[in-house]
């Protein structure tokens, strides 16, 4: 500002990006045409290909499920449901070094909503969906909590490589097939990336950024952004980051187990080693933004890894699919729906502290 411009400076928080609540709707969302066929299409595929192929008893495939012991599917919907606590922990800890101290249970709550429209949504909308009701339940920067959430999948995706290569030799250990050696070269490639592009992002980012003929907002942004990638993320933080993200993904690979173990199919061998391997590429095949949750993506790949590099039958391949993801993705919009409908945090109704202080924000609110 100078003595001859009385505008005052704009403040920061009227440089951040703003999301309307309509760009956010859920109920806007499915019911457009792009959304319900990224949905209808990869299921209708699916069931192509099955029928397609021989090996596929399909008349015998109710019986197999039905065979199940429901002990134990019981057991791997409860394991799987531990998970949530755990990834509310995680971001909780990301954010509260950004300087807001967000209780776990609130942190739980958004991300399990988040992930409902993950399921039901493509191209990761839950993802932004997150940074959203965080923003207008708190006074936290909305560029800031975009840079938690990304680091938060960062980490998630160096476990998903490191995890993987680990689980893939202890599990093929007597000799690598050429389709596991592809997928630990793919591993390899993904840590590499991740970490040069970290360490650009750290040291040259808002260098690139100012050199570039873009407005200053974004700049701004970004600075933003940057601070809540790496003020979440220090020597003291880590240690705790990656232990918590390495139980969350032994999670993962535990409801797969006990998945299979509930089928007791006298022709399956996965093992420990063997369902963290398969849980894992089955996770990064729903990194595929094209369909809700990676639907009709990770169905075939997941049964193709069974049949093709563990000697599964295609029948109770499927089988260990279907119950598998009915687990980690039906019972999320089932159970989430009614998350949805009865929390009050898309209405922005606001956030406690972590000292049970009174609500940060509480914007009017959101449409359906």
């Amino acid at each position: 500002m100078t003595a001859l411009d009385p505008t005052p400076d704009p403040s920061p928080d009227a440089l951040e990006p703003t999301i309307s609540a309509d760009q956010v709707s859920l109920s806007r969302r499915l019911r457009q045409p792009r959304t319900i066929l990224s949905i209808v299409l990869p299921i209708g595929l699916l069931a192509l290909f099955v029928r397609s192929l021989p090996g596929f008893q399909l008349d015998a495939l109710p019986g197999k499920i039905l065979s199940a012991q429901p002990a134990l599917l019981l057991a791997a919907f409860v394991v799987f449901y531990l998970g949530f606590p755990l990834r509310g922990l995680r971001w909780a800890t990301l954010v509260r070094r950004t300087g807001f101290p967000l209780r776990t249970r609130d942190a739980t709550e958004i991300i399990f909503i988040s992930w409902l429209v993950n399921c039901l949504v493509p191209a990761k909308l839950g993802d932004i969906y997150r940074a959203y009701l965080l923003k207008i339940n708190t006074t936290v920067s909305l560029s800031r909590t975009f840079g938690t959430v990304f680091i938060e999948r960062v980490l998630d995706l160096f476990a998903i490589a490191v995890l993987g290569m680990a689980a893939g030799l202890i599990s093929f250990r007597s000799g690598l097939p050429t389709e596991v050696q592809i997928v630990l070269g793919i591993g390899i490639v993904v840590v590499v990336l991740l970490a040069v592009g970290l360490v650009t992002l750290r040291n040259a980012g808002r260098r690139i950024l100012i050199a570039l003929p873009i407005p200053h907002t974004i700049v701004d942004f970004y600075d933003r952004f940057e601070e809540g990638v790496f003020a979440a993320v220090d020597l003291r933080a880590l240690p705790r980051l990656v232990v918590l993200t390495g139980l969350i993904w032994g999670i993962e690979a535990a409801r797969l187990y006990l998945v299979v173990a509930a089928f007791g199919f006298p022709d399956v061998h996965l093992g420990i080693s063997g369902a963290f391997f398969v849980a894992l590429a089955g996770a990064l095949l729903t990194a595929v933004p094209l369909t809700p949750a990676g639907i009709g993506v990770v169905e075939a790949g997941v049964v193709g890894l069974l049949t093709l590099l563990y000697g599964v039958p295609q029948t109770e391949a499927l089988a260990i699919v279907l119950v598998d993801r009915s687990i980690s993705v039906l019972s999320i919009i089932a159970i989430g729906s009614v998350a949805y409908a009865v929390s009050p945090r898309r209405r922005g109704a606001g956030l406690p502290d972590a000292n049970g202080a009174s609500p940060g924000a509480a914007p009017g609110p959101v449409p359906g």
